[in-house]
């Protein structure tokens, strides 16, 4: 679990799954030009989390982004997984909210075990 969910807990929540980026995203142009700092610095600072209240999804080390919803407010989380990332387990998860909110988050570790979990925390 990361730093930033931790210390964003409310008073009775707790978390229920937390993920991270596929081992893919070290294989890219961008990885190989930061000399693989780039995707580790993604990979240990970017934190994605289904509590029993809320989604937290946490980007960036400096700038930071955030999508905080309440499970009561998102209208679906949608999994696009190509069929070699069904193979490797990974995907892109999108994130839709009441009011049009949509986050896309991309290379995802096991998109539909994220999915799952948030199913079962409604």
């Amino acid at each position: 679990m990361g730093y930033y969910v931790n210390n964003n807990l409310i008073s009775g929540e707790q978390v229920v799954y937390t993920t991270t980026y596929h081992w893919k995203i070290f294989f890219n142009l961008k990885s190989l030009l930061t000399l693989f700092v780039a995707p580790l610095l993604a990979r240990y600072t970017d934190e994605f989390a289904i509590t029993n209240k809320r989604i937290i999804m946490k980007t960036g080390l400096i700038a930071r982004s955030t999508l905080e919803l309440n499970l009561s407010k998102v209208e679906s989380v949608l999994v696009n997984q190509s069929v070699f990332g069904r193979i490797l387990g990974f995907g892109n998860v999108v994130i839709i909210g009441t009011g049009g909110t949509r986050e896309t988050f991309i290379d995802i570790k096991k998109p539909t075990e994220f999915r799952k979990k948030f199913q079962e925390s409604i």
